[in-house]
């Protein structure tokens, strides 16, 4: 049997996310690992001063993703996971939390492994737009994960990317 899984958009006007929401998800009394990925926003991106971010999306089409994301790796690590999505959606400032992923299992591993596979995937394939908004007053639309572009930023970090998932 399946475990319960739990994928959302949360309104910025409405609320900010509370990791502690995700974490109280995939929590069971037979779970010895969970692993929790909290994406804030941060201050500097490929040296620009940034002062806050814009999140659009079609809400529907997100969610089906993030449903089919939730339900790849549930298959991958079986049905002893429990898996928890929430990204924000609208304007938010620097230090604000943008995205939260967790993931609930028996053992370590598969928790760090799960909730690690399913961020990349969210940050990579959900149709999530974002628009950066810097201190000089200029902003910039960007799709998708920010890494996947050179920059010098990253460039020593030791950052590994496999985009053959």
């Amino acid at each position: 049997m399946s475990a319960e899984n739990l994928w959302k958009v949360v309104e910025r006007s409405a609320a900010a996310i509370d990791p502690g929401e995700g974490i109280a998800f995939v929590s069971d009394p037979g779970f010895g690992g969970i692993d929790v990925f909290i994406g804030k926003v941060r201050d500097l991106n490929q040296g620009r001063a940034v002062q806050g971010i814009t999140y659009d999306m079609f809400e529907p089409l997100v969610l089906n993703e993030f449903q089919r994301l939730v339900a790849e790796v549930e298959a991958e690590f079986g049905p002893r996971i429990k898996l928890y999505v929430a990204h924000a959606r609208g304007r938010l400032a620097v230090g604000e939390v943008a995205v939260v992923v967790a993931a609930g299992s028996p053992h370590r591993d598969e928790a760090f492994r799960a909730c690690r596979q399913l961020i990349e995937a969210v940050k990579h394939r959900s149709p999530i737009w974002k628009q950066e908004h810097y201190q000089d007053g200029d902003s910039e639309w960007s799709e998708g994960c920010s890494l996947c572009q050179p920059s010098a930023e990253h460039a020593d970090d030791g950052h590994v990317h496999d985009h053959a998932h």
